[in-house]
């Protein structure tokens, strides 16, 4: 795992890539950045564990399905998730060449990290980097998929077994679809937040 060589990479494609040594100064950091404005956050246990949510709330509007607020309901927060001008995620699997994974089971972190907001931050810790796209792929597929299935109690081999993606037919499967950023979208500007820790899944 390379972080300066994962950072190189993505701004090639067009991305900004900033490096942090700690989540602390990483929330410092996206405090400072983001004011005054609407948020949009996508499930995330990185963001999670970071404090974001609160955070942010102090001076943003802060909008996010994990932290029903405002009489809205789960429904109401996605919606108003997608239509914020700045969006915060993760991703599943990070290759040091330079792309992305995430999988999803509702699709709304999918869809709202491609499109739709001024800007989108994905905050990524050491954990989730991989050196190539493949090893990103088996990564979000084999490690994150099952972990947020057991996370979420999911009715899945995966969740089960805690060990692989199964490819199951399960109602409760939770890798429906799967986004791989070869490159950064046209639509909005793209930041790589970039942890040496490990976050998330």
């Amino acid at each position: 795992m390379n972080l300066e060589k994962t950072a190189a990479s993505f701004k090639e494609k067009g991305y900004k890539a900033v490096i942090f040594s700690t989540k602390e100064d990483a929330a410092d950091y996206l405090n400072r950045e983001i004011d005054g404005t609407s948020v949009g956050i996508g499930g995330s246990m990185t963001i999670e564990e970071m404090g974001l949510y609160e955070i942010l709330s102090s001076h943003n509007d802060v909008y996010w399905h994990w932290r029903p607020a405002g009489g809205m309901s789960v429904e109401e927060l996605t919606i108003h998730a997608a239509g914020a001008k700045i969006y915060l995620t993760s991703a599943n699997g990070v290759s040091e060449t330079g792309e992305m994974v995430n999988i999803d089971g509702k699709g709304n972190r999918l869809s709202e990290s491609l499109y739709g907001h001024k800007k989108v931050y994905f905050i990524v810790g050491a954990n989730k980097i991989m050196p190539d796209l493949q090893q990103a792929i088996d990564r979000a597929r084999n490690i994150a998929a099952p972990k947020n299935a057991k996370r979420l109690s999911c009715n899945t081999p995966c969740a089960l077994k805690s060990d692989k993606c199964y490819d199951c037919s399960s109602p409760e499967r939770i890798c429906n679809g799967m986004v791989i950023y070869f490159g950064k979208m046209f639509s909005c500007e793209m930041e790589i937040i970039l942890i040496n820790e490990e976050l998330g899944y």
